[in-house]
C-alpha cells in the first residue's frame, strides 16, 4: 500500500469537506509531479523504459476532431441547435474557511 492510502485512515475523523479539500490538495501536488516526470519520459526519446517495478511504454497515436467553429460556418442555426447535446455538470469548489490558511 503507498504512503498516501495509508493516510488515508487518519482522515477518516475529518468532515467531508475537510477530507475532500486535503486530498484534492495533494492530487493536485501529485498531478505535477507526475506531469513532470512524464516530460522527462517522452524527452529521453526512448520507446520503452524499464525500472525495477514497472515498464513504461511510450505511443504515439492520432486523434481526429471536429473544429466546431469551422462547422458553424457551415451550418445553419436551426442545423447547429438540432447537433447540441446538453449535459448537466456537477462541480465541488474548494474554498478555505475564514483564519484557514492550509487545508493539510
Amino acid at each position: 500500500m503507498s504512503n498516501v492510502l495509508a493516510s488515508l485512515a487518519n482522515l477518516s475523523t475529518l468532515s467531508l469537506a475537510d477530507r475532500y479539500a486535503i486530498l484534492k490538495a495533494d492530487a493536485d501536488v501529485i498531478a505535477k509531479a507526475l506531469d513532470a516526470v512524464k516530460a522527462e519520459i517522452k524527452a529521453t526519446g526512448l520507446e520503452t523504459i524499464e525500472g525495477e517495478r514497472a515498464i513504461v511504454t511510450v505511443c504515439l497515436s492520432e486523434r481526429s476532431t471536429l473544429d466546431s467553429k469551422a462547422a458553424k460556418a457551415f451550418l445553419t442555426d436551426e442545423q447547429i441547435a438540432s447537433c447540441t447535446k446538453v449535459t448537466l455538470v456537477e462541480t465541488l469548489r474548494i474554498k478555505p474557511k475564514a483564519g484557514v490558511t492550509v487545508l493539510a
